[in-house]
């Protein structure tokens, strides 16, 4: 316990950000906080609706894009193929999503909903797209537009390095 003398002003809690190269360390809590809640609502999701946060944003991208090859799935995900691979494996296996040979180029496979992914494909409350779809819709565009240009100069700049 500590014993403050009559009279004198309480000290001021510092945070560690408050006090070293405060701007960085703010913006990456605030992103340690984002991934945080990200997770936690993912494993809240598999719970409530039946599916986790990236398997849903894969059903949602492939209801939205039926036959998009996996590795197009993966540009727009801005993920390795292979960090896709154990997602789309566990969407096959629940027979949620079909990998089919792709009419045009039989080298190549793409990806359809099956009849149980489409009811995957609708906005639902309880998801990560609903909380961001409320909080985007509660901003004003330039402010949305700004987030996304230093998410983007972000992602560039850690690809980088």
């Amino acid at each position: 316990m500590t014993v403050r003398k009559a009279g004198a002003a309480p000290r001021k809690r510092r945070t560690p950000s408050s006090s070293v190269s405060g701007a960085a360390l703010d913006f990456m809590s605030a992103l340690w906080a984002l991934d945080h809640a990200l997770r936690s609502r993912s494993k809240r999701m598999r719970r409530e609706v039946g599916v986790t946060g990236p398997q849903r944003l894969v059903l949602r991208l492939a209801g939205k894009a039926p036959g998009i090859s996996a590795g197009e799935l993966a540009e727009a995900l801005h993920v390795h193929p292979s960090t896709l691979t154990g997602v789309l494996a566990r969407l096959q296996k629940r027979r949620l999503l079909v990998r089919a040979t792709d009419p045009s180029d039989g080298r190549r496979s793409v990806l359809r909903l099956t009849e149980r992914g489409r009811g995957f494909d609708k906005m639902r409350s309880g998801t990560v797209e609903a909380a961001v779809l409320r909080v985007l819709s509660s901003m004003h565009e330039r402010d949305v537009k700004a987030a996304r240009r230093v998410l983007a100069v972000l992602v560039r700049e850690l690809e980088a390095e």
